[in-house]
């Protein structure tokens, strides 16, 4: 067999090509809550039931060639944006989800892909639009969360997901130290009308199947960069360096752009027209 690397360092379970056994085509780390039903749905491979999933090696069994898909998952690190009263986004999210102002708000469809936000279409599947918006719908209710601030940083990498397709299960595809693996969302958030799209809660969840399943899986990037520490400097030399350098430097200037709130009426409406939420008023 191959020697794993990578995320799969962690996986318990494994999955190659029947023809090619030196292929290491995914896996997982198998957590509470993981079913069979789950897993083909993640990689279609095995019989689709609910009986929990064993760790262990799957081998595809296909007529043709079996390929890892080409899709790359969008690189995400923490999301340090400001959560203090008098951003709109997050206080609407602690009011929708009535937490501790501690906790806090995390974005599902991340800011830094605001160009991917706008040309993939997310923007028209907002109905409740931010009155303060200098980003947009991006900004909408309907794209957050309230996270403890542990979970909000698992959440931003991947390390946990919500499945919507499976009565919105939480699926960890990294060990679950915070007990929340094969648990489900509450249902008084689940009917509350603001509660977030469910085409963003499977857009995270295939996120992190990409990230966490694919091959060996994505590397873990550093999160910890303690005061004074040469935080640009890691990041250079660790994987994946122009990519996430990238994200960090729109990710911050979406951030700063949120700080300075402008409230004027007609860059409002501009940028709804722009979005493509309401008709331009001739």
């Amino acid at each position: 067999m191959p020697r794993e690397d990578g995320r799969a360092l962690g996986h318990d379970v494994f999955i190659y090509d029947l023809r090619h056994f030196d292929t290491l085509l995914g896996g997982l780390v198998l957590t509470a809550g993981v079913t069979n039903a789950n897993f083909y749905a993640m990689v279609d491979t095995i019989a689709q039931d609910a009986q929990p999933l064993l760790p262990g090696r799957y081998f595809v069994v296909a007529d043709g060639t079996v390929k890892q898909t080409a899709e790359a998952a969008f690189d995400r690190s923490m999301s340090f944006q400001s959560t203090r009263t008098g951003n709109e986004f997050g206080d609407r999210v602690r009011e929708r989800d009535g937490r501790c102002v501690v906790t806090k708000a995390a974005h599902i469809f991340p800011l830094a892909y605001l160009h991917q936000w706008k040309t993939q279409g997310w923007s028209q599947q907002i109905t409740i639009l931010p009155t303060q918006r200098p980003y947009g719908t991006i900004n909408s209710v309907q794209n957050g969360l309230l996270l403890e601030s542990t979970i909000h940083q698992m959440f931003d990498s991947y390390s946990f997901s919500i499945n919507p397709d499976d009565n919105y299960k939480i699926i960890c595809f990294q060990r679950d130290w915070k007990r929340i693996a094969g648990t489900f969302l509450d249902a008084r958030f689940l009917n509350d009308p603001q509660r977030p799209l469910e085409t963003l809660f499977r857009w995270h969840f295939r996120q992190a199947v990409l990230t966490n399943m694919k091959g060996a899986g994505e590397g873990n990037f550093e999160q910890d960069f303690p005061p004074g520490s040469d935080m640009m400097g890691e990041i250079q030399s660790g994987s994946k360096a122009a990519e996430r350098m990238e994200f960090e430097l729109f990710n911050r200037l979406a951030n700063h752009m949120l700080a300075g709130v402008d409230t004027d009426e007609e860059d409002k409406d501009q940028e709804d027209k722009h979005d493509g939420n309401v008709p331009d008023k001739g």
